[in-house]
């Protein structure tokens, strides 16, 4: 039997399952790809908010990742919440060698507002894990907090890629979900830009969209697909999975990462 592509995601436990560790394992065997985790923080997370997150020690985060990368191997690595300044340092040290594609999702905010990572790490971000991406995933709001650059509009989104690009990944992608209109991302590797665009779908129901699309740009990469393909790839499903998007609990349902297997 054929091995299918394997993806690793270092990121955060969401115990209502609708973003976080979760999402990316759920979007990654929807996408049929081969799915393993490193956990850096344990949430007490629901559909009104996040009550609580507990960072695990550095050493428990490096020897996740080294049993599951010098045993089986990855083909592409993911990252999400990663909680502190200390776990940000590990998580990049780790993966300065890796000779995969890397998507960094710059986890800073819960759906809710909520804090997901600690003030002073976001320099670390900055200096040290953004240099090892092959993408970087931002919403408006993680622009504005890693560069300063407030996006408007479609207009200073080319702005706000170079503003990142300025901190060593080789491509951005600004994603626009929160401005009016289409819901348009653009991709620039400082010379090239790539709109993509979907049908806006009235959904409250949206908790783990930014886990869920960098996680599919990590599948598709493992594939083989080039960033600009992967993209592509990515928010065809990640429109789908909006579109499915379910209420649960109390407040913001999440998205429906398998929607294919439904229409």
């Amino acid at each position: 039997m054929q091995t299918p592509p394997r993806v690793l995601t270092v990121a955060g436990s969401d115990s209502g399952g609708g973003a976080g560790i979760q999402a990316d394992l759920k979007t990654m065997l929807a996408l049929g790809v081969h799915g393993m985790s490193v956990i850096a923080a344990v949430t007490a997370q629901n559909s009104v908010g996040v009550q609580g997150y507990w960072e695990l020690p550095a050493e428990a985060v490096r020897q996740q990742f080294r049993s599951v990368v010098d045993d089986i191997g990855v083909d592409a690595i993911k990252t999400g919440m990663l909680a502190s300044a200390e776990l940000v340092e590990t998580v990049a040290g780790l993966l300065a060698d890796a000779e995969v594609p890397v998507v960094v999702d710059p986890v800073g905010v819960s759906k809710h507002g909520d804090p997901l990572l600690a003030a002073e790490a976001v320099d670390t971000v900055r200096t040290r894990l953004l240099p090892v991406a092959t993408v970087v995933t931002p919403n408006l709001y993680e622009v504005e907090q890693l560069t300063g650059v407030k996006v408007t509009g479609e207009s200073t989104m080319r702005e706000a890629a170079e503003a990142v690009l300025a901190f060593g990944p080789k491509w951005a992608l600004i994603k626009g979900g929160h401005l009016e209109g289409e819901a348009a991302d653009l991709l620039f590797d400082g010379r090239r830009e790539h709109w993509f665009r979907a049908e806006r779908h009235d959904n409250r129901h949206t908790h783990g969209t930014g886990c869920t699309l960098a996680s599919a740009v990590a599948s598709f990469l493992a594939m083989g697909n080039e960033p600009p393909q992967a993209v592509a790839a990515a928010k065809e499903y990640i429109t789908g999975a909006i579109r499915g998007g379910f209420p649960l609990g109390a407040g913001i349902g999440p998205v429906d990462h398998g929607w294919r297997s439904r229409d």
